[in-house]
């Protein structure tokens, strides 16, 4: 059965100046498992995204997508659904500065959309990546990496050795795990920060 990537509408003004794109996580639990959008991973983005649209207020678009299946394979990656939802956005909006804004799978999906050419820049949280995740044309966006340093699912270490070859800006949250759920805050606020600085 065929699955397909949804865009959720977390805040749209009639004349944004910017878009956020937050992404999430989650990884397969059996062969081509459809996203729900009650998964720990799906429900842990929806606050970060509606303080991402307060604090953005009319200058800010902010949507939240679903993938098309969870997890990560050979055949269909989230990278795909990225590049399908910038498209719906940039057929509603016209071309407007994107940040990207992903945790764990999600993080990695956005480091490798970061060349698309509306992303201006990336938040990776938490990101489950390789350290040799570089896009073709990551380098020349601003890039932003938070992770906790008590992490057991995504390996810090993995990450801060990918911001290292990116050029990124990387923050260790020293008491953070994975989920972020105890010192939300450093993971959140700079996020915030990071977004409205990067789409002005």
């Amino acid at each position: 059965m065929e699955r397909h990537a949804k865009l959720i509408e977390v805040h749209a003004p009639s004349a944004p100046e910017g878009v956020v794109l937050v992404l999430h996580g989650g990884a397969a639990r059996r062969e081509d498992m459809r996203v729900s959008p009650t998964q720990l991973s799906v429900l842990r983005m929806i606050p970060i995204a509606r303080r991402i649209a307060r604090a953005g207020g009319d200058r800010l678009a902010v949507f939240r997508l679903l993938n098309a299946r969870r997890g990560w394979d050979t055949t269909h990656t989230p990278v795909q659904d990225v590049r399908w939802a910038l498209a719906e956005i940039a057929d509603r909006f016209g071309p407007l500065p994107t940040c990207l804004v992903g945790h764990s799978l999600g993080g990695r999906a956005a480091l490798l959309s970061a060349g698309a050419p509306a992303v201006r820049g990336v938040v990776a949280l938490a990101p489950w990546v390789y350290a040799t995740d570089v896009a073709p044309g990551a380098a020349d966006r601003r890039i932003l990496i938070v992770h906790g340093a008590r992490d057991r699912v995504a390996s810090p270490d993995r990450s801060a050795a990918l911001a290292r070859a990116l050029g990124a800006r990387y923050l260790s949250v020293p008491e953070g795990k994975h989920a972020m759920l105890r010192h939300g805050r450093e993971f959140i606020d700079p996020t915030i920060e990071f977004v409205i600085q990067t789409t002005a």
